[in-house]
């Protein structure tokens, strides 16, 4: 047993409707979750109100040469728009010789690029039944859809494209778009997707088969994922995303997995041929048993079973050139803001 069975039991008698409120935006303070709902379900009204918190942690940049921009480029030579070729002149980068038009021409030339005044950020949702579970504060579920509300009003604050995908062959993306509107898009998708589990989630690989479509070099990927579901995917994959685009990815865990108690835990086990999704109480009539993580050996099968996953998560990610934080369900939902900038340490 894990505790996984328990959110089995006890997630799926949850039959909350969730209200659309693109049009109008309500206020933060005139729409407060209920008790029933907090920390299990994802509100439009909490995402809506961590815009300040997104936002309010930075100034607006400026650019090398002076120009004030939202989130203006670094010339590195990547995340850059081809302008045009000149001859080569002393003191050009090397790595940017066009070695095409110095091979017809018979003289060197350079490229000379121009900085992308959009960049897109784009949002990718792992859906998978181990994130809908939570013993603090929230579920880890519920945290996945606030990090991913940070994101998305920070993106639009430097000035971004904000788009957001789940790995769905019938569900289609939601489609970059700037400003507050394409925030609410977004923010609306991540209230759909994190309010139960999704019958048809294809799985984090899909997501990111569709995630390669839609990013240019220089865009910034955002991955809120399990960290089982990381470690399936091929390191190969995590290191062509890197390797033309800023990837970011934060790992969902609740303290109970990576803290368990030494004590017995209870869990309930739905009777065999059961569905989850009935509402009626009874027909949920399973038995309890009991964990018991006294002994050193039941300990380790769980720390193989909820640890190791997230310790073999990170090393991957940070091999692959990706940044990686852990994400507690009761950590501050902008803790992980200080990645954005930072290189991948080695």
């Amino acid at each position: 047993m894990s505790a996984r069975t328990l959110l089995d039991f006890g997630f799926e008698q949850i039959n909350s409707r969730l209200k659309k409120a693109l049009s109008t935006v309500p206020s933060p303070e005139a729409q407060v979750p209920s008790c029933a709902s907090a920390g299990v379900i994802p509100t439009l009204a909490e995402l809506v109100a961590l815009r300040g918190v997104a936002q309010g942690r930075r100034p607006a940049a400026r650019g090398w040469h002076g120009v004030s921009g939202h989130a203006p480029s670094r010339l590195r030579g990547r995340g850059m728009e081809y302008a045009e070729s000149r001859e080569y002149a002393l003191g050009d980068d090397a790595r940017h010789i066009d070695w095409r038009l110095t091979a017809r021409s018979g003289k060197p030339h350079t490229k000379l690029f121009q900085a992308e005044r959009e960049r897109l950020t784009l949002l990718v949702a792992d859906t998978a039944p181990a994130l809908y579970f939570g013993t603090r504060v929230r579920f880890k579920s519920v945290q996945a859809a606030r990090a991913g509300a940070v994101a998305a009003w920070h993106a639009v604050g430097e000035g971004d494209r904000v788009a957001a995908l789940r790995g769905s062959s019938r569900e289609p993306p939601v489609r970059p778009a700037a400003g507050p509107r394409g925030a609410l898009r977004v923010l609306d998708a991540l209230v759909r997707w994190y309010a139960q589990p999704a019958p048809d989630d294809d799985g984090l690989e899909v997501a990111l088969d569709h995630a390669k479509r839609l990013m240019r070099p220089g865009s910034r990927l955002m991955v809120l994922a399990d960290a089982a579901s990381v470690v399936d995917i091929p390191a190969q994959r995590w290191s062509g995303l890197s390797q033309h685009s800023e990837v970011i990815a934060l790992l969902l865990v609740d303290s109970l997995e990576t803290d368990p108690p030494n004590a017995l835990l209870p869990f309930m086990v739905d009777a065999p041929g059961v569905d989850p999704r009935a509402t009626d109480q009874r027909a949920h009539a399973g038995h309890r048993v009991r964990l018991d993580l006294r002994t050193q050996a039941q300990r380790e099968r769980w720390q193989q079973r909820f640890v190791a996953p997230v310790d073999d998560a990170i090393a991957r990610l940070k091999s692959c050139g990706v940044r990686v934080q852990v994400l507690r369900g009761d950590a501050a939902s902008e803790s992980w803001l200080g990645l954005l900038g930072r290189r991948v340490a080695a």
